[in-house]
């Protein structure tokens, strides 16, 4: 029996110009739009439609858009094809894609979601403009080496760590900027295939964002998180979960803790998992999944 799960990417996935076709084509991405615009005080699809990159790329800007492009590829998927929404049993999002997961399963509608997601997105920011921080992707490299490897390049009083376990051969880490620039030299020279430094505004998933803790806290807070009708896999431990405090609590602790993606599909291969859908823009986790396991379709609904 075909068991389904949906994946929803996370920052990073953005590109100008998505859901633009979706809201051409499909009256209720529309209404989403219109609803952002009034909740976030801008023209969200403008800024997805025409850009400019570099804003788009902000962490204030992205994390909104991704949320809410996720939602809309969601809706692309129920009018072609509602049977496989319906027949969907778990939901799991790479980080801020966590958010959309929830609101797909039930856990917060959409427009509680959103605003968190912004406050999310602005804590983050500023937590990322105290100190120069940033995050390479290493390939090729086992983590326990690359865990090593940070503690050798880790000085004093620096945050250098693994901040997202994504699958066999791409480990991402976070840090302070030179510690990073440390990092990357010294992982090539230990056999690694490629570093690249990612387009994101500091140290996520690192304590370098402690200081968004008491901001996302609160506005979780104030939101009303219900049980889920499927399980969420969470970011923190890799496990299902439907409990509504232990999901507050673990979307604040995934700001400061490391993703354990691989961990989570692996999870939910054992569980006879069998049927993925990657919904919203980019590519990752279809890509992720074949490194995890070459056999698991994992289809993409863009967006």
């Amino acid at each position: 029996m075909t068991k389904t799960a949906f994946l929803f990417p996370g920052q990073g996935a953005q590109t100008v110009g998505m859901a633009s076709e979706l809201v051409e084509r499909l009256p209720v991405v529309r209404d989403l739009f219109e609803m952002a615009k009034g909740i976030l005080g801008y023209d969200l699809a403008e800024m997805c439609f025409s850009g400019p990159a570099e804003k788009l790329n902000s962490t204030v800007f992205s994390q909104p858009a991704l949320f809410v492009c996720g939602l809309a590829a969601l809706e692309s998927l129920r009018a072609t094809s509602p049977d496989v929404v319906e027949r969907c049993q778990a939901s799991a999002g790479l980080s801020l894609g966590e958010y959309t997961a929830m609101v797909f399963a039930g856990g917060l509608d959409m427009e509680t979601g959103l605003r968190v997601v912004q406050r999310r997105g602005e804590a983050m920011q500023r937590a990322a403009d105290t100190r120069p921080s940033g995050m390479v992707s290493v390939l090729g490299l086992e983590p326990a080496a690359l865990a090593d490897l940070c503690d050798q390049q880790r000085n004093e009083g620096e945050v250098l760590q693994i901040a997202n376990f994504l699958c066999p051969g791409n480990t991402v880490v976070s840090g302070d900027t030179e510690a990073c620039q440390r990092l990357a030299e010294e992982a090539v020279a230990a056999g690694a295939m490629k570093v690249i430094p990612l387009a994101v505004a500091g140290a996520f998933h690192t304590s370098i964002m402690d200081s968004a803790l008491d901001e996302l806290r609160e506005a979780l807070d104030d939101a009303e998180i219900r049980t889920p009708r499927i399980p969420v896999i969470s970011n923190v431990d890799a496990q299902p979960h439907d409990d509504p405090d232990e999901l507050r609590s673990l979307l604040i602790q995934q700001v400061v803790c490391p993703v354990l993606w691989e961990d989570s599909m692996r999870g939910l291969l054992a569980q006879e998992y069998d049927d993925f859908y990657e919904l919203g823009p980019g590519r990752v986790l279809t890509g992720l999944m074949k490194r995890i396991h070459r056999k698991t379709a994992c289809q993409k609904v863009p967006c």
